[in-house]
């Protein structure tokens, strides 16, 4: 097809035969200004080719802006992501024998075009998307399996995941599923360009290319992701089965990136050879999850006047004045997971299912499994969450379960090391426990599990405590981390809502547990008692006319607000053990009565009294049983419980007011794509080492604040209402 032009080399040897020169020959030739018609030699030369060459970070980032400069003449973008779909489809074709000559080209391929993909992404300037020239210029000849009207994102992407969704992982395709995982990753990136609310003037033509697959290839990905993430498959990238890439003492293409030396092709990269951190087994099922959960959390926002197939439904006026039109088009994959079915079941199961088309088949036993291993990573959390609040089958799976400890044990251990997470994080697993406690069977269950040992809760020695009792005490102690530390109302109100669910159906609470749940009632109290002196001091500041001493009684009597209503929700949930489980409880009566006094502040509060009248009648009964009963020497708990234990078999509850039992639920905002999108991008750009420049980043701060402040506020009817950046926890009528 023509000789190569005589392109400038950059730097190296004066030897023309060595394979760095060539490869930094056609790099140099890539990178100019002269055009390659996409039918020429050239770009079987380029991609064929080992590439190892070691330049510095300042020499790829001048090649970048070499072809910034030139791509618009040359179109060679547009024109090597074509080759590099050619070569995928290729590969595909030819997956039944052993890796050849095209698994070169298209590791080649993905390699080249990432690296210059994420420049030409990351440099925008002004959201001109349209600089990356996704098109052939008309005037060249254009070979005649393509069209001039070609659109090449949706090519590339309906090529990138075929490959992933029909060709399995194995010693000779991990690293080009590993490739391709990361390629989606910088062409999603855009929605780092855009802000945290989706807009119709967002640009985002990979991801919106992705969704417009069709649901047979979105099930064969989805499900490839998910099995990757299952099983995590890890290989060494120094393994000898690679040496088939290699052609007699030539390097091959994967010597680069088992070498400690930095090239052209890894710097941009170093998340290949990096960790991604705690909990994680392999680079394939970390980006893999990394993967699934953007594409499933995405929402392009629509106009008005568009076909769209999802409406975003407002739950309150409020929202619906601020959000009330804004309309997303359907997210394939969101709904892929949202009626994916196990494996284990028939497909007679399924028929009955309202879900038209292909329904997702995944082994629901091996996916939690994978879940509870590995849920100290924020990801996994993540994908535990969609599937608890979008899957009903999943969640009904995972709640007839009889070792919820699986899952469980590392919720309540990461939330026991709060001051090493994220406040995110922390969010997440707390609306899981909700969620989860929103069932009877659950908070029965929960109850009968017993957790030998607890070696990770340093604090006490936990031996033989029920799986019930350990999660009251972690939901305890992270509301004492929070007031101390991130006073956030809403995760105050997440944990004393899961608390009040498990209230009615608690068994046995250990001593420990009972004596943590008075104190709670004694810490708010303290902290209530503090406010309300406040006040009546800044109540002075006021009458002498100071306007700061106004605005802080303003602020002083909203705070106590608030505490108010947790410590009614403290009093109804010891009021609902009282009233549905009293007799299975004697540990919560004697903690009870141990600090009696703790209640006797508030018992002609108008707030509290009628709540208070359960607790007394209970210690009345159980006073007077204790002054009728005859004891030789003092009293010692052992004695106090067996009394304790005896009358309990003789209550019957006389003179006990039955209140509506408080049952709180989760629902998720009307946006949460608003919190999503922003978070799941700052775990890929952390865990995933991708050096995004931070002057192009809209989607959230670069240098957020280190403790996120909540703009939640309790209303006086249970319900909570915030910014649709976070979630709302509400009292089922």
């Amino acid at each position: 097809m023509g000789a190569v032009p005589s392109t400038p080399r950059w730097g190296g040897s004066s030897s023309a035969a060595r394979p760095l020169d060539t490869a930094e020959y056609l790099i140099s030739t890539f990178i100019g200004d002269e055009s390659f018609p996409i039918s020429s030699d050239f770009w079987h030369k380029l991609l064929e080719l080992p590439l190892n060459l070691q330049w510095p970070p300042h020499r790829v980032h001048e090649a970048c802006q070499a072809l910034a400069r030139n791509n618009y003449h040359t179109r060679h973008l547009a024109k090597i992501l074509i080759h590099m779909a050619w070569c995928l489809q290729e590969s595909i074709s030819t997956s039944s024998g052993a890796p050849s000559l095209v698994y070169v080209k298209a590791v080649n391929a993905v390699y080249i075009s990432s690296v210059f993909l994420k420049y030409f992404i990351e440099n925008e300037k002004e959201d001109k998307i349209e600089d990356l020239y996704l098109s052939v210029d008309e005037s060249e000849p254009i070979p005649t399996d393509i069209t001039k009207d070609l659109n090449i994102e949706d090519f590339v992407m309906r090529s990138v995941l075929s490959f992933i969704g029909s060709i399995d992982v194995s010693p000779d395709t991990y690293l080009l599923h590993l490739e391709l995982l990361n390629f989606m990753l910088i062409a999603m990136s855009t929605q780092l360009l855009s802000g945290p609310s989706p807009g119709p003037e967002d640009v985002n033509p990979f991801i919106d290319a992705a969704m417009s697959q069709e649901s047979s290839l979105v099930i064969l990905v989805v499900r490839k992701l998910l099995l990757s993430y299952i099983t995590g498959p890890s290989i060494s990238l120094n393994s000898a089965s690679y040496s088939i890439y290699s052609e007699g003492s030539q390097p091959g293409v994967l010597q680069r990136v088992s070498s400690a030396a930095a090239n052209l092709m890894l710097l941009p990269f170093n998340f290949l050879v990096s960790s991604s951190g705690e909990g994680s087994r392999s680079l394939l099922a970390d980006c893999s999850l990394h993967v699934l959960l953007i594409l499933s959390h995405y929402r392009k926002c629509v106009a008005g006047n568009e076909p769209i197939t999802d409406i975003s439904n407002d739950t309150t006026a409020s929202d619906s004045l601020l959000k009330g039109s804004t309309q997303f088009s359907d997210n394939p994959y969101c709904k892929a997971l949202e009626h994916a079915t196990d494996v284990e079941f028939d497909r007679v199961d399924t028929e009955g299912n309202a879900h038209a088309g292909p329904v997702l088949r995944i082994p629901f036993a091996s996916l939690f499994d994978a879940l509870g291993m590995y849920l100290a990573d924020e990801a996994a959390a993540l994908l535990l969450y969609s599937l608890l609040q979008g899957n009903a089958d999943f969640l009904e799976y995972v709640l007839v379960r009889t070792d919820l400890d699986t899952l469980l044990m590392p919720i309540l251990e990461a939330l026991y090391n709060a001051p090493k997470r994220s406040s995110n994080q922390i969010y997440m697993l707390l609306i899981i426990l909700l969620i989860l406690s929103q069932d009877s069977s659950f908070n029965a269950s929960i109850h009968k599990l017993i957790v030998p040992s607890v070696p990770w809760y340093k604090e006490r020695l936990l031996h033989q405590t029920s799986l019930g009792s350990l999660m009251v005490i972690t939901l305890i102690r992270t509301v004492q981390y929070n007031l101390s530390k991130l006073r956030d109302v809403y995760l105050h109100t997440t944990c004393l809502a899961t608390l009040a669910n498990m209230a009615p159906h608690v068994h046995r609470l250990s001593a420990y547990a009972s004596q943590r749940l008075v104190s709670l009632f004694d810490m708010l109290s303290r902290k209530y008692n503090k406010l309300a002196e406040m006040r009546d001091n800044q109540v002075q500041l006021v009458k002498g006319n100071s306007i700061e001493g106004n605005g802080l009684a303003d602020d002083t009597s909203t705070e106590m607000h608030i505490y108010t209503d947790f410590l009614r929700l403290v009093l109804e949930i010891l009021n609902a053990i009282l009233t549905y489980a009293l007799p299975r409880n004697p540990e919560v009566i004697y903690a009870i009565m141990h600090r009696q006094e703790v209640f006797q502040p508030f018992r002609n509060h108008p707030r509290f009294n009628e709540l208070l009248e359960n607790i007394y009648t209970v210690l009345d009964f159980f006073n007077s049983r204790m002054d009728a009963h005859n004891v030789d020497g003092e009293w010692s708990v052992e004695k106090v419980l067996q009394v304790i234990i005896i009358n309990c078999r003789s209550w019957r509850g006389e003179g006990m007011k039955m209140f509506t039992q408080l049952r709180f639920t989760y629902e998720q905002e009307s946006h949460p794509e608003e919190f999503f999108i922003p978070y799941l991008w700052q775990l890929v750009l952390s865990r995933c080492g991708l050096g995004f420049n931070p002057d192009a980043i809209n989607l959230f701060p670069v240098d957020p604040p280190s403790e996120k402040q909540s703009d939640y506020e309790v209303s006086s009817n249970g319900h909570v209402n915030g910014e649709s950046t976070k979630h709302a926890v509400f009292v089922e009528p």
